[in-house]
């Protein structure tokens, strides 16, 4: 029998880790941004590296972040 992608254990831990990755990157951003007293002042430019030796993985995701 075929797993499917919820039950799938590769799948479940890629999204718990998503999902921890998302949380606790926006914390750390609105912790900083408030920090600096940024909110209000234009934009930002971030960065997110996710990396694995053992995988060979280096992915980079830049973006900007509207601080209103």
């Amino acid at each position: 029998m075929t797993q499917n992608m919820e039950t799938d254990p590769f799948n479940v831990s890629m999204r718990k880790f998503l999902k921890q990755v998302g949380v606790t990157s926006q914390q750390a951003i609105e912790k900083a941004v408030e920090k600096e007293g940024l909110k209000g002042t234009g934009r930002i430019t971030v960065k997110a590296v996710i990396t694995s030796e053992r995988a060979g993985l280096h992915h980079v995701v830049e973006g900007e972040i509207d601080l209103g």
